[in-house]
Order: structure tokens, then C-alpha cells, then sequence
């Protein structure tokens, strides 16, 4: 196995490495992964997907629910991707070369306690690691070490807790661009110390699973200027004051925010349409959510919207027609929507509609003749009929009618 190793390109064999930093028989979110290595190696997401593909061509890694892996407005959080243990091992031998603090990549091979006395014995000493990924139970502050990563550019924080301190040893990764931190708990964790996330000036995407996301202090959180992604899975999220959440000050910069199956948000926060760099938006079985900012328009650069699987929802976002470089909007098992706003017809950018499984829909609204950008529409049967019947109005259009599809793969995590 090692000589197929050594055989692959130079940066096809850093990232089968980096699939190492992951607990073993665990999926890798497709999206975290893209996130590290684009990141890491100075790649785009597409080279990246490229080279998912080859190694998974040569077996070395397997994707899961890859069906939506060539839909340019496929969300990655519906991928994932297992790899076999005797490879993960392979790519940590393989890591392991040379001194603790000289190593590319500090890894916890297995779930411990705390942190390995490996890595105490010389902490006087600067890690080189530009990937660290660390495998505990519940962390307090004492149990973290003192060490400094001058060169750390993700962090993989993987934890089986309902209580967590985030190592205060983040404040010592000036270089941090990406944070991963995943909860195997079957509760949701308490976070502690998210202040020290402010002191990361170069951080640009953030991943968190299965915590309580606290209230945010309004003035000890510096801005993360450079933040550019946050993901936010299965997580609570305390909004109870969320009218003095400036979001805008916050992430002056974002681009991307995802919040799936977060089930106890009602509300979105009003002053999320106040980032005016916002380009994707994607809340999706949010079961709880009962509406959307009125303010919603303000949104003028957005280009990817998800609202699918949240039954509260009756209505799209009202100023919808502002959102003049709308590309693609998925309402996909919008089960209470009972049509489509007569506004959508004005969103002159508009490529593609994911529809399927809103029972309610019926008929469509007028102004959808004038969605001369329309390229793509899934929908059921029962309403794909009006939609091809506007195909001669709309060329270029295509009309596809989804098959029903039953999931429960998250169920077994």
C-alpha cells in the first residue's frame, strides 16, 4: 500500500495524508475536507473535488451520497467520505516522521483523555504543524498544555462531551485559516471560551457540530475580518438578544453561512441582512423556524439560496425581486408553501429552481415568464406539466421531475 502511496503526485499525496487527521470510522463532511485542503494547499474547490475523485478512483477513500457531487449548486453537506482504517494508519506512519515539534501534521491516532505526554516533553519548543487535530473526552482549561503553532493552519477539534473549553492555546496560531470542531456525543456541548476566536485575524472558514453556540458578548469578539465560511450543523444557537447581534461588524467579510438541522432556531437574526457580502445562504431542516427577516431584500448579492425541509415556513423571503443575482434557490420539501411569490419572476438571474416535494404548489405564478435566465427546474409530476408548457416561452429551459429519495444515512452517526 505504501508504494501506491509514493507512486501519486506530490499534492494528491499531501491530501491522502491529511485524511489521517480524522477519527477513524467516521465520515468526513465532504464540505470540511474541501475546506482543509483548499486551505492547505492553495487549491480550488473544483481542483480539490479532482482530486477527491482520483482517490477515490484508486480506492483510496470512498464517497457517500454522492449524488449531487456534479450539481454545480449541490450543497457539499450532503456528502461525505469514509476511508477503510488500515489506510487512515498508513497516511499516520506516514505523518509520523521526525520529531514531534518538526512534523507537519500533529495527530492523535486515537481518542484520549487528554493531551498526549508526547507532546508535553518539549512544549518550551514551537510545533511546526500546519494541520493539528486532537481527539478528547470533556476538556476543562486546565487540561490543555501551553504551546505555541506559529505555523498552524487548521485545527481539527473532535470531541466526545457535553462540556467543552476550547484550547487556549488557539490564541498562539497567528496562521489559523480554518477550525473543525466536531461533537460524537449524542448530546449537543457546551461551549466555553469562544472569545479566544478573536484573536484569530486569518481565519476564513469555521465548522461546528452538535454544540450550544452562546450568546456572543457584544465587545470582547473582535470582528473576523477575513471569515469567509461559517457552517453551523446540528447545533442550539441562543438568539435571545439577537437585536443587538451586529452580524455585519462581526463578519465583515462572509460569504457563506449553512445551518442545518438546527432545530430550535425560530428566527433568523435581523442583522444577517446587513452583510452585504452574503453569496450563499443555505438553512435547511431548521424545523423550528418560523419566518424570515423582513429586511430579507437587503441581500442584493446573493447568489445561492437553500430553504428546503423548514415545514414552519409559509412564505418566501419577502423582497425577494431585490435579489438581483440569484442564481439558484432550492425550496425543496417546502411542505406549507403553497405558491410561489409573484415576485420571483423579477429575479432576472435566475438559472435554476429546486422544487421538489412541495405538495401545496399547485400553479405558478404569471410573472415566471419573464425568468428568461431559467435553465433548470426539478419539481414533482403533478406540477411539472405547467412548467413545460412554458418551454416554448423559455428556451433553454428544462424540466425535470425528481424521484422521491428516503435518507435516513444520518441517522446511524
Amino acid at each position: 500500500m505504501r508504494l501506491s502511496i509514493d507512486y501519486l503526485s506530490e499534492k494528491v499525496r499531501d491530501c491522502f495524508l491529511d485524511l489521517g487527521s480524522f477519527p477513524e470510522d467516521k465520515k468526513i463532511p465532504l464540505d470540511v475536507l474541501v475546506n482543509v485542503w483548499t486551505e492547505l494547499h492553495d487549491i480550488d474547490e473544483e481542483e480539490a473535488f479532482a482530486i477527491l475523485l482520483e482517490l477515490s478512483t484508486k480506492n483510496l477513500v470512498t464517497l457517500v451520497n454522492d449524488s449531487r457531487a456534479g450539481d454545480k449548486y449541490g450543497s457539499y453537506c450532503d456528502i461525505s467520505v469514509s476511508q477503510h482504517d488500515v489506510l487512515r494508519d498508513l497516511a499516520i506512519h506516514m505523518s509520523n516522521v521526525g520529531s514531534v515539534n518538526q512534523r507537519k501534521r500533529l495527530v492523535m491516532a486515537r481518542r484520549e483523555n487528554g493531551v498526549p505526554k508526547e507532546w508535553g516533553r518539549d512544549t518550551e519548543k514551537p510545533f511546526l504543524a500546519r494541520i493539528v487535530s486532537v481527539h478528547t473526552g470533556e476538556m476543562r482549561e486546565m487540561d490543555w498544555l501551553q504551546m505555541e503553532f506559529p505555523k498552524a493552519e487548521v485545527l481539527i477539534l473532535n470531541f466526545d462531551s457535553t462540556d467543552y473549553f476550547l484550547p487556549p492555546f488557539i490564541a498562539n496560531m497567528p496562521k489559523l485559516r480554518a477550525l473543525v470542531l466536531i461533537n460524537y456525543s449524542t448530546k449537543t456541548a457546551e461551549l466555553h471560551n469562544l472569545s479566544v476566536l478573536g484573536t484569530l485575524t486569518n481565519l476564513r472558514s469555521l465548522w461546528f457540530e452538535k454544540v450550544t453556540v452562546p450568546q456572543l458578548p457584544k465587545k470582547t469578539i473582535l470582528p473576523l475580518e477575513n471569515l469567509c465560511k461559517i457552517s453551523l450543523l446540528l447545533c442550539k444557537i441562543n438568539l435571545q438578544d439577537e437585536s443587538e447581534l451586529d452580524l455585519s461588524r462581526l463578519f465583515p467579510r462572509l460569504t457563506e453561512l449553512t445551518m442545518d438541522h438546527c432545530i430550535e432556531m425560530t428566527i433568523l437574526p435581523s442583522s444577517i441582512c446587513q452583510v452585504k457580502t452574503l453569496k450563499s445562504l443555505s438553512i435547511t431542516n431548521c424545523e423550528s423556524l418560523e419566518e424570515l427577516p423582513f429586511d430579507f431584500g437587503k441581500l442584493i448579492f446573493l447568489q445561492i439560496l437553500r430553504l428546503n425541509a423548514c415545514p414552519k415556513l409559509k412564505t418566501l423571503p419577502v423582497g425577494i425581486k431585490n435579489l438581483v443575482w440569484l442564481e439558484h434557490i432550492d425550496i425543496s420539501q417546502f411542505v406549507n408553501l403553497h405558491c410561489l411569490n409573484e415576485e420571483i419572476g423579477d429575479c432576472l438571474s435566475l438559472k435554476e429552481i429546486d422544487m421538489h416535494e412541495c405538495q401545496q404548489i399547485r400553479r405558478l405564478p404569471k410573472s415566471v415568464m419573464g425568468s428568461r435566465s431559467l435553465r433548470r427546474v426539478v419539481c414533482d409530476e403533478e406540477v411539472s406539466w405547467q412548467w413545460k408548457e412554458l418551454e416554448p416561452e423559455l428556451p433553454g429551459l428544462f424540466v425535470q421531475v425528481a424521484e422521491q429519495r428516503f435518507n435516513l444515512d444520518w441517522l446511524t452517526e
